[in-house]
């Protein structure tokens, strides 16, 4: 997906990684072919961990949820219903099946 991306970046574009939980199981990671428009492009790769800003944590959530709350942020759900279905939920967590966040439903009570 990568050499797409770089195709079709702007020159001084950013990139920003965050998670690859496609690679984390991967037998042979996924390789870049085109790395030259990195260079070419002067393109920025950035990699970046949760962890790297969790001093900011709860001033994000003293703006965030209000948003929530007013309708302004949604979020997609992809719920899977019954225990039974939490082993195949798992699994497509980790082949991009799901879309947004993945949720297991074990009782509607």
């Amino acid at each position: 997906m990568l050499d797409a991306v770089l195709l079709n970046m702007r020159v001084h574009g950013r990139i920003a990684a965050c998670g690859m939980i496609s690679q984390y199981n991967a037998d042979k990671p996924e390789g870049v072919s085109n790395l030259m428009n990195i260079v070419y492009k002067r393109v920025r790769v950035e990699g970046f961990l949760v962890l790297d800003y969790l001093q900011q944590y709860s001033k994000f959530l003293d703006t965030v949820i209000p948003y929530i709350k007013e309708g302004k942020i949604t979020y997609v759900e992809d719920i899977a219903e019954g225990l039974e279905s939490g082993p195949a939920a798992l699994v497509g967590l980790f082949n991009g099946r799901n879309v947004g966040k993945q949720v297991v439903a074990v009782s509607r009570e």
